[in-house]
């Protein structure tokens, strides 16, 4: 069987557009691991009648919906290797199947790197967070931290400052902030600490205290951190797709990359705000786009 569309990666883009292909009458194979990169959070924020959902029972729901269309299968597999072949896209997955399909939607998302920082892990998605727009209201006016090792740390402390007043800036030993931005950050109030982090301490997931290898330490009730950001696979690159410069892939308005039949959605797409309702609404135009072509070509 050849589909008229693979969407490899089943987060909120994957997962919109192959309910906006089902209600298209298009045959959609849906390839997904069921990892989300959501999967560390308690719940998520920010999509309207969904505010405060907890990152499986959405997908619960979304796959209840999308099961209502008979023409969109679910492959729970990873997608190992992709090509062009035949004219069509060939899909092998860890299941050693191969998914066919005329167009392809590339919604894998991003991996995430943290700092090596002894203590993150077991707090980060429960009182340390990386998006102030998802998780900053349930923080707000608290003692809070924003952490950095990369250039633009300034912007996100101005964002963060407008949640919590009661804020320090870590760079971890790294030189990202000018003098001028440290001094800015003074005049406001803010604490620049660039000594090393030894650790972060806590107690089920809450935050307590940060470390430094000095042995001082600053009392904290949560924080947000930049990791650095890669696509979390190598399918666009090796099809051909256009990078855009910023760690995203090169796409127009409604998802389409540079290669024909190849589109893209979600963090796969544009680096940015990684919201579920962003997400959604970009497979949801990748979706139609992918429509659209289709019934060019067949009219």
């Amino acid at each position: 069987m050849i589909w008229d569309c693979a969407i490899i990666g089943g987060g909120p883009a994957g997962l919109n557009a192959a309910l906006v292909l089902g209600r298209s009458r298009r045959t959609a194979a849906l390839i997904d691991n069921d990892q989300p990169r959501n999967r560390v959070t308690r719940v998520s924020h920010g999509y309207l009648t969904r505010d405060g959902v907890r990152p499986e029972q959405f997908r619960n729901l979304a796959y209840e919906e999308i099961g209502r269309y008979p023409t969109v299968r679910r492959f729970f597999a990873t997608a190992l290797e992709v090509n062009a072949a035949r004219g069509a896209f060939r899909v092998i997955t860890s299941m050693r199947e191969e998914v066919w399909a005329r167009t392809l939607i590339l919604a894998t998302g991003l991996h995430e790197t943290l700092p090596r920082i002894p203590g993150l892990e077991p707090l980060y998605g429960k009182s340390i967070f990386n998006c102030v727009y998802c998780d900053g209201y349930e923080l707000q006016d608290r003692p809070l931290f924003v952490l950095s090792e990369q250039p633009g740390l300034y912007h996100f402390v101005k964002t963060v400052h407008h949640w919590s007043r009661d804020l320090i800036v870590l760079t971890n030993g790294k030189p990202v902030l000018t003098p001028g931005e440290k001094e800015r950050l003074q005049v406001k109030g803010v604490l620049v600490v660039e000594e090393p982090i030894h650790s972060f301490r806590g107690d089920g997931g809450q935050l307590t205290e940060v470390v430094f290898h000095s042995g001082a330490f600053i009392p904290r009730a949560g924080g947000f951190i930049v990791p650095h950001w890669s696509q979390k696979a190598p399918f666009a690159a090796q099809l051909g797709c256009r990078p855009d410069g910023a760690g995203g892939i090169a796409v127009d308005e409604l998802g389409r990359t540079s290669v024909k039949g190849v589109y893209a959605a979600g963090d796969t797409a544009r680096f940015g705000p990684s919201q579920l309702i962003i997400a959604a609404g970009q497979g949801s135009k990748a979706a139609m786009a992918v429509n659209a072509d289709l019934i060019d070509e067949e009219f």
